[in-house]
């Protein structure tokens, strides 16, 4: 069993619940280490006094916030801790409200709570069976690792997930982000686009989406191991003419129906790969060459083949 990240209690009402906190997810991307080129020498980094230019033990470090015109005030890591003791400890729900209303951009990272007192597990168990009975999640706040967090309670099968949230000064104004949007659409093209979203839905089944880009990573790293070049190649997309939106969108509704009837479902056409033979002696990097359109009617994959530099 993993070690929690977060203990304390969740609180409603009068009643407490002592709890653990833990990661939900995890990503699985490559990592990579930092290197000069053209030699083995890694790239480090290190905690450096700017004026002495001496590395600093990480114990010996504090925080410090500017407050303008150079001056800075210093905060200890123990001084963080001793403003907010109990809600460093304390998940306390201060709403209950229906799931569905939540704009899923509020949400940030989840995390799994489980009970940490075998002998409280019933109190655990019950707030579980009533958020799902509900469909109801509780509002809560609560301090780790020197951040207060908003974040939402709710039942996920046996389950208690807690998700952090952003709270709602901290989500950007699309007006300010974006500017200008298009204004709202209506007629034909509304309709026909209607229609391809539901001919494209479906039930969510996560198993049935893969991370492509990352296999295409390792197969990158597992190939230039071997000595081998790897080359991926796919068309580029291209923006839709306003002038073909409603045929795009009525042979697209016409697929999707094609592709339901016939028990198959919709996909996205895969990167052709090619393995090359052995590099020569001297030679370093690939390169991925992406795939060019040629502008006839019915457009075609122009494909290339990258070639290696010369060290």
């Amino acid at each position: 069993m993993a070690r929690a990240i977060w203990s304390g209690y969740i609180n409603f009402g009068l009643v407490s619940v002592p709890v653990g906190l833990y990661s939900a997810t995890e990503e699985h991307e490559l990592d990579f280490h930092q290197f000069q080129r053209g030699t083995s020498d890694r790239i480090r980094y290190k905690r450096v006094n700017e004026r002495t230019g001496r590395e600093v033990d990480y114990d010996k470090i504090v925080k410090g916030h500017d407050v303008g015109g150079g001056e800075y005030v210093i905060v200890e890591r123990e001084e963080l801790e001793d403003i907010a003791p109990g809600k460093s400890r304390s998940l306390e729900i201060s709403d209950f409200v229906d799931l569905d209303e939540i704009d899923p951009i509020h949400f940030q990272k989840s995390y799994y709570l489980a009970p940490s007192d075998p002998e409280n597990a019933s109190s655990y168990a019950l707030l579980r069976d009533a958020l799902a009975k509900t469909n109801r999640a509780g509002i809560a706040t609560f301090v780790m690792r020197s951040k207060e967090y908003l974040a939402t309670i709710r039942a996920d099968g046996k389950v208690l997930v807690l998700e952090t949230m952003f709270f709602a000064d901290e989500i950007r104004d699309p007006a300010k982000e974006v500017g200008d949007l298009p204004a709202k659409t209506s007629g034909k093209q509304l309709k026909m686009a209607t229609d391809l979203i539901e001919a494209m839905s479906g039930e969510w089944r996560p198993k049935d989406y893969k991370d492509s880009y990352t296999e295409r990573v390792k197969k990158l790293v597992e190939s230039k191991r071997k000595g081998k070049e790897v080359v991926f190649t796919e068309e580029e997309p291209e923006a839709t003419p306003s002038t073909d939106l409603v045929s795009a969108l009525r042979a697209s509704v016409e697929a999707a129906r094609a592709r339901r009837a016939g028990g198959g479902a919709a996909k996205k056409t895969a990167a052709k790969t090619s393995t090359a033979k052995k590099s020569p002696a001297k030679k370093s990097t690939t390169k991925k060459t992406a795939a060019k359109k040629t502008t006839t009617k019915k457009t075609t994959a122009k494909k290339t083949t990258s070639k290696k530099k010369a060290a």
